[in-house]
């Protein structure tokens, strides 16, 4: 399941045993169980079970991951490969650009997961993921490392915990954050997605009168609708988090567009 939010989070790797529902990225990370690319890449389901090597193009209308914006609003390229072996064993990279600014390049994301079947309706998976962010920008602040395990119950319900290491701030103490998402099937390719999280700030924001918080809250909830390679979703996003001056906001409502193959 992807992560709770429409973002640039990576997804997770898909799950081996075949599936009937549309599955649940990051819908949450996301949040974190709804972080890139990640959010197209929920469609490669069904080319899964045919081919190890899978790819996905969407385009996204921001990124926003975890509650924080990635990019400005405006359209974002996002293109994403992975590869899965029957073992359980996965990895991919992911990459996302902006196409109004002129560097457009804002995120790299690589994944290397395992998952287990832990029973006929439960699957367990461990992932370890690289995050980078333009070196021209103050996204590189929020370069790190995570690792994260989640618990998926009949590809709807995704529970998540995972902890960050930071490249260029914060010394060694990790942060963490927890997920919870849920998709639930409708008709005619429809489904509806909900993820809500918390998570300690991964850069605190710095400025006169500000009361240190250790963590925030965020979520999603959003339609999506599935026809083969196609996916479309739209989603409402919600985070506390105070933002600081140099950072975008986060539009309320974000819109996804993307295809398999």
């Amino acid at each position: 399941m992807p992560p709770m939010e429409d973002g640039p989070a990576f997804l997770p790797a898909p799950h081996r045993r075949q599936v009937t529902v549309p599955r649940a990225r990051r819908c949450a990370r996301s949040a974190g169980v709804v972080v890139t690319a990640a959010v197209a890449m929920a469609c490669q389901t069904v080319h899964a079970q045919a081919s190890p090597l899978t790819g996905t193009i969407a385009l996204n209308s921001q990124l926003v991951d975890r509650g924080v914006a990635v990019t400005r609003p405006g359209p974002v390229l996002q293109g994403a490969l992975a590869w899965t072996s029957p073992s359980g064993w996965s990895a991919g990279v992911s990459a996302s650009a902006q196409l109004r600014t002129p560097r457009g390049f804002a995120s790299f994301v690589a994944q290397v997961a395992h998952s287990w079947s832990l029973s006929a309706d439960w699957q367990m998976q461990a992932n370890l993921l690289g995050y980078r962010y333009p070196s021209h920008g103050r996204a590189r602040t929020y370069d790190r490392t995570e690792l994260g395990v989640s618990w998926i119950y009949r590809d709807v319900l995704t529970v998540g915990l995972s902890a960050s290491h930071m490249n260029h701030y914060g010394g060694q103490r990790p942060r963490g954050a927890a997920d919870i998402g849920v998709r639930w099937p409708l008709a005619g390719g429809f489904s509806l997605a909900a993820s809500a999280g918390v998570a300690q700030e991964l850069v605190p924001p710095r400025r006169a009168g500000y009361e240190r918080r250790n963590h925030y809250y965020y979520g999603h909830a959003g339609l999506t609708w599935d026809n083969g390679p196609w996916r479309v979703e739209v989603a409402h996003i919600a985070s506390n988090r105070d933002r600081p001056a140099y950072q975008p906001r986060v539009s309320p409502w974000t819109a996804t567009i993307s295809r398999a193959f």
